[in-house]
């Protein structure tokens, strides 16, 4: 089956003055035969605020308020079943050959969030190796290029991760924080909530420049900085 056989949404979240990263996230779209205009993909406009307020940074700030965009809009047009995709995802080469077993997998079981990249915090143990694990909702995960939410999950992390943003900075109940540290807040506190992770991984971050933290010095020089782009632009190549 298709991804989109299963998922009803995938959505993409990605700046607009990121042109960069558009085009080679529609390349990578292009080789699993979806593109930006395939009904059920959405290309979702990525918070920039002025400020970053109690959060970290101001990229930490916008890409937490991006997902919490993408997962009101989910709610309110009542999605039971979505993909989250950052726009710094690239696919593993024979992501085509293993969706099926994965799609075939999650319909099999009554998952809540599922991660088909990550990074984890600690070794994760692998009880009976198949097309996915269970992460236990204390276990942090890290990463949030590859993330799907299905059913009663969507709808409580809007709600979660809203009530976030009224705390202060290190409020030991939650507070503003890097989105993947929410969803592991999130995942902790419904732990009925069943987390499955793709394994091996679906997709892994591509070397891009980075959006959330501050910029190196290379990647604010002109001249330079173009320069790096393509020595990335091959990395990621001979990564894939």
């Amino acid at each position: 089956m298709h991804v989109l056989g299963y998922f009803q949404q995938i959505y993409v979240i990605n700046m607009p003055h990121r042109h960069d990263r558009r085009r080679e996230m529609a390349e990578q779209l292009n080789e699993i035969g979806l593109n930006y205009e395939s009904a059920g993909v959405q290309l979702f406009r990525a918070v920039r605020p002025e400020a970053p307020d109690k959060f970290p940074s101001v990229g930490a700030r916008g890409c937490f308020l991006s997902h919490l965009g993408v997962l009101r809009d989910a709610s309110n047009r009542q999605f039971e079943r979505i993909l989250i995709f950052e726009d710094d995802l690239n696919f593993v080469p024979d992501f085509s050959v293993r969706i099926g077993a994965i799609v075939a997998a999650l319909e099999r079981q009554d998952w809540s969030v599922f991660y088909g990249g990550y990074v984890l915090t600690a070794a994760l143990e692998i009880q009976s190796p198949g097309a996915l694990v269970r992460a236990d909702p204390t276990f942090g995960i890290q990463a949030t290029h590859f993330i799907g939410l299905r059913g009663q999950a969507i709808y409580e992390a809007v709600g979660y991760l809203e009530s976030l943003l009224t705390r202060p900075s290190g409020d030991p109940s939650g507070g503003p924080m890097h989105v993947d540290g929410a969803y592991s807040w999130f995942r902790h506190a419904f732990p009925q909530m069943l987390t499955l992770l793709a394994t091996p991984q679906l997709g892994y971050q591509r070397s891009s420049r980075s959006d959330i933290y501050a910029l190196r010095w290379f990647d604010r020089v002109p001249g330079v900085r173009h320069a790096v782009a393509r020595l990335r632009r091959s990395r990621n190549l001979a990564r894939g």
